[in-house]
């Protein structure tokens, strides 16, 4: 007995499979919830039966972000080809904002929180987790992100365990004032970035300011006085998205250092400045009832979003300049 498909069965199962591949997609662009970095760092110290050392919570931290990415609902989609994810943007966007906070603070893990010293050697698993995490982050074959990214937290696993081992004593966590400056220093770059380009959203001309404060700097190539800045309509959404991802990263970051920087913060007085820093990210994150991101012109009718996260986004990062200049106080 043969089965004929009707014109209106195959309708009706494509349409049943829209459907279907509709709420997959609005299910996994859900953003992930926050975590509580301290009890996560305390429960990965009990179950490997170690004590959470200087370092610890800041490695764990790292190490549960980069997770997330791999591990939330749908897993990591940024290089995905097939639907719903390939139809999926916003939360694409999301996951590569989150990646380069951890790309930054990978990075500085390795040149800085793990070494005395510019003479000092690297941290041989630093040195594969860093690279790992640089890969093309919508690479999907030989090798694919998610395959590095794995290999990077891997071994992010092996710097922690040497860190907690009293007696090992090839893995150390240096929590110093000048440390801690030179990530915060990079981190202020990186959210300068997503607040021009959030502000952007509008449309603006500015004066071009590259060479200010120097009158012998010189650059490559000729730049106009004057800048015309306007973000593409059809990219609004996706920047929107990258800054939550960033903010989501650095804010629980920011709580780490919290802990493993305590004596240096107390020492500057300088834990409420970082509080109030936390602030501004957490306010970044609430939710987004919107069933789009708006751009509302100015002082216009419609709300522009983009706007609102590039206020939060830059207190935030006045605070981190603030509190970069008071940790380079004696």
């Amino acid at each position: 007995m043969t089965t004929k498909f009707s014109p209106k069965l195959i309708f009706s199962l494509l349409f049943g499979l829209i459907v279907i591949l509709y709420f997959v997609g609005v299910y996994w662009s859900f953003e992930p919830e926050q975590f509580d970095v301290k009890a996560r760092a305390a429960a990965d110290a009990k179950a490997n039966n170690v004590a959470p050392v200087v370092g610890y919570t800041t490695t764990s931290t790292l190490i549960h972000v980069s997770e997330v990415l791999l591990n939330k609902p749908g897993g990591y989609l940024s290089n995905d080809a097939l639907p719903p994810s390939f139809f999926l943007d916003n939360i694409p966007s999301w996951e590569f904002g989150a990646l380069e906070m951890v790309r930054d603070l990978s990075l500085i893990m390795r040149q800085e929180f793990s070494r005395s010293q510019s003479q000092s050697m690297e941290n041989k698993h630093l040195q594969i987790a860093q690279p790992q995490f640089n890969i093309d982050s919508k690479s999907w074959a030989m090798p694919s992100a998610e395959g590095e990214y794995k290999k990077a937290i891997k071994a992010l696993y092996d710097f922690r365990a040497e860190l907690a081992d009293p007696n090992n004593q090839s893995a150390q966590f240096y929590a110093r004032a000048d440390n801690l400056r030179d990530w915060l220093h990079e981190v202020t770059k990186r959210l300068g970035s997503y607040s021009q380009r959030l502000s952007a959203s509008v449309g603006r001309e500015q004066l071009n300011v590259d060479l200010a404060g120097d009158n012998v700097a010189s650059q490559s190539t000729y730049s106009q006085s004057n800048l015309a800045l306007k973000t593409s309509w059809w990219k609004i959404d996706d920047i929107f998205y990258e800054s939550r991802g960033a903010t989501w990263a650095l804010l629980h970051f920011l709580k780490a250092i919290e802990i493993d920087f305590n004596d240096v913060l107390e020492k500057k007085n300088a834990r409420v400045s970082l509080q109030q820093i936390i602030r501004e990210l957490e306010a970044s994150q609430e939710s987004v009832w919107s069933p789009m991101i708006l751009n509302g012109s100015g002082f216009g009718m419609l709300a522009n979003h983009s706007l609102v996260m590039a206020n939060y986004i830059s207190r935030a990062n006045a605070g981190l300049i603030d509190l970069n200049d008071l940790l380079s106080q004696g």
